[in-house]
């Protein structure tokens, strides 16, 4: 990773019609973008029907999608707001919104601009804060006394990872984080190799889990 570029943070957050990338499609994308104090946030066509209990969680109907861009007109725009060298934080980013961001960008034949960074607070907070029993987002707002809000949808919780990833970092910059983590992977990488047939299904257990908060 070149060493003189500066990334500023993008939080961001999807909503979606279940957990599944491969068949399930992204309803709502939102973002914040600390340096420059701007939001983005659209609900987006899917194309398909939303599950009633996956409504039950995010409140987002089909009625309220009926007339919403679809993904292809909402991903140029989202781009756009993420202009420049951006690092793209989101809570289980790489086992949830990095890979359906991936699946809907293959759909309408485009790929994810490669000068993005992905962080995962997630994995930050598995990590550095393993005094802790839970990792959830909601369970990290507490701790960190953060107000609550509407959880679930996707602006809300960008705002409340905002607060948690602030807190979790203090002033690391966006680079310090990808290398503290890169570091982690590498020292976790032969434990990763010795049952990689059981990852997929742990980390689809921990999916769901989240994805219920």
């Amino acid at each position: 990773m070149p060493s003189h570029p500066t990334y500023r943070p993008i939080f961001f957050d999807t909503e979606t019609t279940g957990i599944y990338p491969e068949r399930d499609r992204i309803i709502e994308i939102a973002a914040y973008d600390p340096v420059r104090q701007k939001k983005f946030e659209e609900l987006i066509h899917p194309g398909m029907m939303i599950p009633k209990e996956v409504i039950a969680i995010h409140q987002i109907t089909d009625e309220m999608v009926r007339d919403a861009s679809p993904f292809r007109d909402v991903i140029g725009r989202f781009i756009e707001f993420c202009e420049g060298n951006v690092a793209l934080v989101a809570h289980n980013s790489d086992a949830f919104d990095l890979p359906f961001l991936r699946a809907e960008m293959k759909r309408v034949h485009q790929e994810i601009p490669s000068h993005w960074l992905f962080i995962d607070s997630l994995k930050w907070a598995r990590r550095y804060r393993k005094d802790l029993p839970r990792h959830s987002l909601q369970y990290l707002r507490q701790v960190y006394g953060i107000q609550e809000n509407q959880a679930h949808r996707a602006l809300n919780d960008v705002m409340v990872l905002f607060e948690v990833y602030s807190n979790m970092v203090d002033d690391l910059s966006c680079e310090q984080v990808v290398q503290l983590l890169a570091k982690a992977v590498q020292r976790n990488g032969k434990q990763e190799m010795i049952a990689p047939k059981t990852a997929p299904a742990v980390q689809q257990q921990e999916t769901m889990v989240l994805f219920n908060g």
